[in-house]
């Protein structure tokens, strides 16, 4: 099982497409005018799909009515976009040259509107990453930071920056020529402290590239969403974004607190520092933007077993990172939200599974995650430990 991912614009739809041989599905991107505005994925046969199942997966889209009449508007006369604001762009990596040279090759193929690139290397074991950077003749600043946590590299990536507006991109994902201009976009309001965006798969060729981005898509839709603060919100922080694709106000961040450093991978608890993140801002009461226009593409994880260690990293996560809101915040309402995420989305997939139900999740990936869940909390106490033993010997916090 393999997909073909096809970025297509719909103001330049092609007369014909060329066939797809080893594909048995194709998922299309659709953009007009260079804005991401929907997908749909069409069975092949043979390499090839009817041009009237892409017809119809087109006049299917959410948003159709909103640029069909913007289309055939009368034109205007274009105003002056305002320079975007400084921004420094910061990638958090360790041990995956392979990966962060597509994402620092796609870095020269953004508008070059003055901002500063900063590979924060997470306690490499190789210098492989320093060579790699090294070999980009210093157009990437890189930092070195020995103590492990993508929370602590997230961290020394705000200290090390040279703007108050951070963006950050996984070094395992490709952002699109447009994605830094959009982020900055979206802070249109002094009250918006985060602007995150849409992140797609960049290659689905594997079963276990299939089934992470059925189980876990980083998608968040095709329709920009402002996330007010409030506790209430807070609670949802899932939905507003991903690290992978997110830009910050370093300014706001010095007065609600960084990243957790007890969180996500390199740590017990395996994820869920960014989500905690996004919580923490919409309960001070500040606003992140959701905008699909700034596009980055993630390669997703190739064998099962890897698919397996991201199950189980997620649920270990989600848990640690509610029992932290718990235990720090005092928030009595992530356990409502715990109770909410279990009855009405992990239990009804686990009943498929059980019931071999058309489409349903495979059992040992829903175990696994789970199983993470049990953890969770354990992890977080643990997490907690390590740190404390750390101060205890004297080690840089």
């Amino acid at each position: 099982m393999s997909t073909k991912v096809i970025d297509l614009e719909l103001t330049r739809l092609p007369a014909e497409f060329a066939p797809l041989p080893g594909y048995d599905h194709a998922l299309f991107l659709f953009r007009f005018e260079g804005v991401p505005v929907g997908q749909a994925t069409l069975p092949l046969r043979d390499g090839r799909f009817h041009p009237l199942e892409l017809h119809d997966a087109v006049n299917r889209l959410e948003n159709w009515s909103l640029w069909e009449r913007k289309s055939i508007a009368a034109p205007t006369p274009p105003i002056a976009a305002p320079a975007p604001p400084p921004v420094t762009v910061a990638v958090c990596t360790r041990d995956r040259p392979a990966d962060l040279r597509r994402c620092l090759d796609a870095f020269l193929q953004l508008p070059d509107d003055g901002q500063e690139y900063l590979i924060v290397d997470n306690a490499p074991s190789t210098a492989a990453t320093r060579e790699l950077v090294a070999g980009y003749d210093g157009r990437f600043r890189y930092v070195h930071e020995p103590r492990p946590g993508l929370n602590v590299a997230r961290n020394r990536a705000l200290r090390e920056a040279a703007h108050d507006i951070v963006a950050f991109n996984d070094d395992d994902a490709v952002p699109d020529p447009g994605w830094l201009r959009a982020l900055l976009a979206g802070f249109t309001d002094p009250d918006i402290v985060c602007v995150t965006g849409l992140t797609m798969p960049l290659e689905l060729e594997t079963p276990a590239q299939e089934w992470f981005e059925r189980y876990s898509p980083f998608n968040r839709g095709f329709r920009p969403q402002l996330f007010h603060g409030n506790p209430v919100t807070a609670l949802r922080a899932g939905h507003a974004g991903a690290g992978a694709n997110m830009a910050l106000r370093r300014a706001t961040l010095d007065r609600i607190g960084g990243f957790d450093e007890l969180l996500d991978a390199g740590t017990p608890t395996l994820s869920g520092g960014d989500t905690e993140m996004f919580a923490r801002i919409l309960a001070a009461g500040f606003h992140i933007q959701y905008t699909p226009a700034a596009l980055t593409w993630h390669r997703h994880r190739r064998t099962w077993p890897e698919l397996r260690r991201v199950a189980y990293g997620y649920g270990v996560g989600t848990y640690a990172m509610w029992t932290r809101r718990l235990l720090v915040d005092h928030e009595l309402g992530v356990l409502r939200a715990a109770w909410q995420h279990f009855r009405w989305y992990q239990l009804p997939l686990l009943a498929r599974a059980l019931r071999r139900r058309p489409g349903h999740m495979p059992l040992d990936i829903l175990l696994q995650e789970l199983r993470g869940c049990l953890v969770g909390s354990r992890a977080y106490f643990r997490s907690r430990r390590q740190a404390r033993r750390r101060d205890q010997q004297g080690q840089p916090a």
